[in-house]
């Protein structure tokens, strides 16, 4: 009894927190969204006083430690950025830890009700048109000024709201993609954070480790499943601040889409690499597409999940009508708000990923910050062209 009074508490008290951050947020619309729902779950000035007193390699353990955030490696440069977690992400994350009962807190028809309302909430809310008043705070915030020049629609003022501008649309040649003659070569389906595993197994050993992962469960599809035993995975993670559309990794045809209901875990790095929580992957609301390749007529599964606070996932242009031709870099779909996460699956053999991806998925056990369209891997019969 004595646990059950904790997780009461504990849900009682995280539930009202979620609550007044959403509150103040939507209350508030030309207040910095860093001073509300996007406000540092770290604090900066203790931050720089461990970097002057500890060493480099101490400080990120520390930190990942207590949940304050994660380190991304800038593929670019090779070096590691510190990125602080959101406080209304550290507050979800408390639905996923408190109380002794971890599993039962976890399947709370409670909890799931608590995410669903609070994502729907913010979905409603972004898309009046007084929500038009977060966008130019939204953009101070996160440094975006020279980004919008990327958008079809560059000028702030001219969206509707804010989830309009939050699934904005970039130009094709803002993201050209790597190796365009080359059909053998995959890329990214996102401007993300991004990890690679040569297998599945890889991926649950050093990424995936909250317990109930399955392709099957994953791709709600047994048969389907089979086909990519074995196989590779990217796991493409979206922060709000980034460009919120997802695009194809291959050129292909649409053979089948499946959407499954679920629920809206964070999907942030704390709670897909913490063993003994459950599997956000295979829990959270997500729509599967599967794609045959060309030219080698083999399959790809590209997954969109939504996350806490996603209002909605949406594909574009038509590409969900089954038998759509796509090519690689195409716009394929939108998310709207909230953080959200693009997994492709490619079967055993189809592809070998880059290197330096691995080595910080495994090695590093870190994120790479990615774009649209930069290359991930290539096909065997495509190495060396």
């Amino acid at each position: 009894m004595a646990s059950q009074h904790i997780n009461e508490e504990g849900f009682l008290a995280t539930s009202a927190a979620l609550n007044n951050i959403t509150d103040q947020t939507l209350n508030n619309h030309a207040a910095d969204p860093r001073s509300t729902l996007h406000r540092p779950a770290d604090h900066e000035q203790a931050h720089s006083l461990l970097s002057k007193l500890l060493p480099k390699h101490a400080i990120t353990g520390l930190e990942t430690r207590f949940h304050m955030g994660n380190y991304v490696i800038d593929r670019q440069t090779g070096e590691k950025h510190w990125e602080a977690m959101s406080i209304y992400v550290r507050v979800g994350m408390h639905l996923l830890y408190y109380g002794s009962e971890q599993e039962k807190a976890l399947h709370w028809k409670r909890t799931l009700n608590l995410l669903r309302e609070q994502s729907e909430k913010m979905g409603k809310e972004y898309d009046l048109p007084e929500s038009k008043g977060h966008i130019k705070p939204f953009i101070d915030s996160f440094q975006l000024q020279d980004s919008m020049a990327e958008m079809v629609q560059p000028d702030p003022d001219k969206y509707s709201c804010f989830n309009e501008f939050f699934a904005r649309e970039i130009r094709p040649d803002a993201r050209p993609i790597a190796e365009p003659t080359n059909d053998h070569v995959v890329s990214s389906p996102a401007d993300c954070r991004l990890t690679a595993f040569p297998t599945i197994d890889l991926a649950t050993k050093y990424w995936i480790k909250g317990y109930g992962f399955t392709l099957e469960r994953l791709l709600g599809d047994a048969e389907m499943a089979r086909s990519f035993d074995g196989g590779s995975m990217v796991i493409a993670r979206l922060a709000p601040q980034d460009y919120h559309r997802w695009h194809a990794p291959v050129h292909g045809t649409v053979e089948a889409i499946k959407d499954i209901p679920g629920a809206y875990y964070t999907v942030n790095p704390q709670a897909i690499n913490e063993a003994g929580t459950l599997d956000v992957f295979c829990e959270n609301k997500r729509s599967v597409m599967t794609v045959r390749r060309h030219p080698h007529g083999t399959p790809t599964a590209v997954v969109a999940v939504g996350a806490m606070l996603v209002g909605s996932i949406k594909y574009v242009n038509g590409v969900d009508k089954l038998g759509t031709q796509i090519r690689r870099g195409e716009c394929l779909g939108a998310f709207y708000y909230g953080g959200s996460t693009v997994i492709v699956i490619y079967p055993p053999g189809e592809v070998t990923l880059d290197q330096d991806l691995v080595h910080n998925s495994i090695d590093e056990q870190c994120e790479t910050l990615m774009r649209v369209g930069w290359r991930v891997g290539v096909s065997p019969a495509g190495e060396g062209n």
